[in-house]
């Protein structure tokens, strides 16, 4: 028997309520996730410790603590230094890309995300990161 890899816990990170709204849909109601919506990395920070992600998608662009700021303060805390993490933004230049995987990223995903997509493309990268192991 292979050991359930399955992503279940996510934590989102998105300051746009909209856009949360669409991606709680997205992968609560079509990729049957588990999920944490936060709207600031102050507020992610309060809560990872409860919610316990498995992976994390954030946003790059936030007021306060932006999206690099935030999963720097997440890696400083117990437990989630090697958490995945997804950034989701629409600066997609490859130089932008490099940047975000460069401080430990393990995707991004292009804004305006495709609802109907964006749970198999989380899964995707999940996959792809844990079959690294």
């Amino acid at each position: 028997m292979m050991p359930d890899n399955s992503l279940k816990r996510i934590l989102m990170i998105e300051d746009e309520p909209d856009i949360r709204a669409v991606a709680e849909l997205a992968l609560e109601a079509i990729g049957g996730f588990e999920l944490t919506a936060c709207e600031s990395g102050q507020q992610a920070l309060e809560q990872i410790g409860e919610c316990q992600p498995q992976l994390i998608v954030l946003d790059v662009m936030m007021p306060g603590m932006d999206g690099p700021a935030t999963l720097k303060a997440i890696r400083r805390l117990p437990g989630h230094a090697a958490t995945p993490a997804v950034f989701m933004t629409a600066k997609v230049q490859s130089d932008e890309v490099q940047g975000y995987l460069a401080l430990g990223a393990v995707g991004v995903i292009p804004k305006p995300f495709d609802p109907l997509i964006l749970a198999d493309q989380i899964r995707e990268i999940w996959n792809e990161t844990c079959a690294i192991g």
